[in-house]
């Protein structure tokens, strides 16, 4: 069994994954005063024997950095992954100087892109199996995404050098999340990738409006959830059609994932969904939501 948790941190995005294999993965991170102690000892306590630890920045921007400087001193973040960038921020704040450190070290630190292989991220070897986890996206060569690097080192939003990352279990399911892509952007490359279909889509710039993920895209992928992240509700597309669940309303979310099926978890007791299968389980990871089969 794997477990993929979104956790509910008030503006931003913050996830890990509990791999099945001997890989613990945090995506992201939005640490506050207010919940950086709670979050770190459920990372701790998540990481747990485990021995390939590593975190995955989709970009720069505080509300996907948030807390990185406390997280690192914390965790002492043992490998580091990103785009090959060179990101700049008029007013850096302490995080955002810990992302330049981490990015530009020479070692311990892995530049993401379509098609990466890389020991236990997603090849085995004799000592331990791999993670699971898939870079789609970004295309080194491709123009847009060369401009989009440009602008983010000119100080300009770092939005659009977003992967597209993917986790699948074996006869289980698979995940895509995609940082914060805008719409526009997506829209541009839509034809120079094809997505594969997904259980759980991690909408991209937290379920927002101008984030919404293109039609064709949507259609490739055919996702069973689509989770829509934390911003305010007017600015949000609740993705007409879909199953979603809304993280300002569930709280944090845990799937629980083995072959065949995912079991579903969030930390608000009130909230509810119609598309998931009731097994009856108990309640481990918070309130049980439903389950879905994958």
């Amino acid at each position: 069994m794997s477990k993929i948790k979104s956790l509910s941190v008030g503006n931003g995005d913050m996830f890990y994954i509990r791999h099945n294999s001997d890989n613990f993965t945090m995506i992201d991170c939005s640490l506050s005063p207010n919940n950086r102690e709670r979050i770190v000892k459920d990372l701790r306590r998540a990481r747990s024997g485990k021995h390939i630890v590593r975190f995955i920045s989709t970009h720069p921007d505080q509300d996907h950095i948030g807390g990185l400087a406390y997280l690192d001193d914390q965790m002492n973040i043992p490998t580091f992954y990103c785009v090959k960038n060179s990101a700049t921020k008029k007013d850096e704040t302490a995080d955002f100087k810990r992302y330049r450190q981490l990015r530009d070290r020479p070692r311990k630190t892995i530049h993401m892109f379509k098609g990466y292989e890389g020991k236990w991220l997603n090849k085995s070897t004799k000592l331990r199996g791999q993670s699971g986890i898939e870079i789609l996206w970004p295309d080194a060569s491709n123009q847009r995404f060369k401009d989009a690097l440009t602008r983010a080192a000119q100080g300009e939003s770092p939005n659009n050098i977003s992967p597209i990352i993917k986790y699948s279990l074996k006869q289980g399911v698979t995940a895509i999340w995609m940082g914060d892509l805008e719409t526009d952007f997506m829209e541009a490359i839509q034809n120079n990738i094809i997505l594969p279909s997904t259980d759980l889509l991690f909408a991209p710039h937290h379920g927002r409006k101008s984030g919404r993920v293109p039609k064709l895209w949507l259609e490739q992928m055919n996702p069973k959830i689509v989770i829509v992240g934390e911003a305010p509700s007017s600015d949000l597309d609740y993705y007409r059609g879909y199953n979603t669940i809304t993280q300002n309303t569930a709280g944090d979310i845990v799937f629980e994932c083995s072959p065949g099926v995912v079991h579903v978890y969030v930390s608000s007791r009130t909230y509810s969904v119609r598309f998931l299968e009731n097994h009856g389980l108990p309640q481990r990871d918070g309130h049980y939501l439903g389950s879905l089969k994958v």
